[in-house]
């Protein structure tokens, strides 16, 4: 055990399941200080499987909305004293059409879903760490910035890794580091909670496995990532062992560079 996570306190969002969830897990096996976000009431529960191990708070909040983002990081500040690293993870594709087949309303929502929580957690928790001169923040983004059926979601995604850039250039000189890892099809358990509650059609399904055999055809090792595979490069970018890394979008996709 390494323990690069002794005393660091880390706002990790979309904390309840898959990826932000093994985050959280394995920062809590190196001692961290854990602040979990989540708009799902699960997010308590993991919570508590982890207080063995390290302590932990956890908040409900749609990170939609600057204001509740606002209020994660004001709870984070008042229970610990600083914010060291903030992992970014809520996001993820709602629906999976070709573009045509998208609504208005369906555009809008993979945007909020999938851009601005990271967008605004950013600007809730830059000042803080600009006041300490230092921290670090882990964007997920994804590869299907480049793939088929999930425009709006790519887009979006293509905004996390342009705000991911953009800040770096803005607080390299302030101490504070910003990188993202871009997942590619990684294999987990179930949704507890879906993105996506309503029964798919025959046709829905067909456009669904199309995002399948793309991301097995892109990706070199023809195979999905697990859950460790992903949290292992947030985890070493949210660490002091990527201390002279910033900037940077690290593809996770066996292969596949997005």
């Amino acid at each position: 055990m390494q323990n690069r996570f002794k005393n660091k306190v880390a706002v990790i969002t979309g904390a309840a399941q898959g990826i932000g969830k093994r985050v959280a897990e394995r920062m809590a096996d190196e001692e961290g200080l854990l602040v979990l976000v989540d708009r799902a009431e699960i997010v308590h529960d993991v919570a508590r499987e982890l207080k063995g191990k390290a302590e932990v708070i956890s908040l409900t909040a749609d990170l939609e909305k600057f204001s509740e983002c606002q209020r994660v990081m004001e709870a984070a500040m008042a229970h610990f004293g600083r914010i060291d690293i903030l992992v970014n993870n809520v996001g993820g594709t709602i629906w999976t059409k070709p573009y045509e087949h998208y609504a208005e309303n369906e555009i809008e929502a993979e945007v909020r879903r999938s851009l601005f929580p990271t967008l605004w957690c950013c600007r809730a928790a830059l000042p803080y760490m600009q006041e300490q001169g230092k921290g670090s923040i882990v964007n997920v983004s994804s590869i299907a910035t480049r793939g088929v059926n999930r425009v709006p979601y790519g887009a979006a995604k293509g905004g996390v890794n342009a705000l991911t850039a953009c800040l770096a250039f803005e607080n390299g000189e302030r101490g504070i580091r910003v990188n993202a890892t871009a997942p590619g099809a990684t294999e987990a358990p179930p949704r507890i909670i879906p993105r996506n509650t309503a029964e798919q059609s025959e046709q829905e399904k067909g456009w669904y496995k199309q995002i399948y055999t793309q991301s097995l055809d892109s990706s070199v090792m023809k195979r999905y990532g697990t859950l460790d595979e992903q949290a292992d490069p947030i985890l070493f970018l949210a660490s002091d062992e990527s201390s002279y890394i910033t900037g940077s979008i690290l593809p996770v996709g066996g292969g596949d560079l997005g």
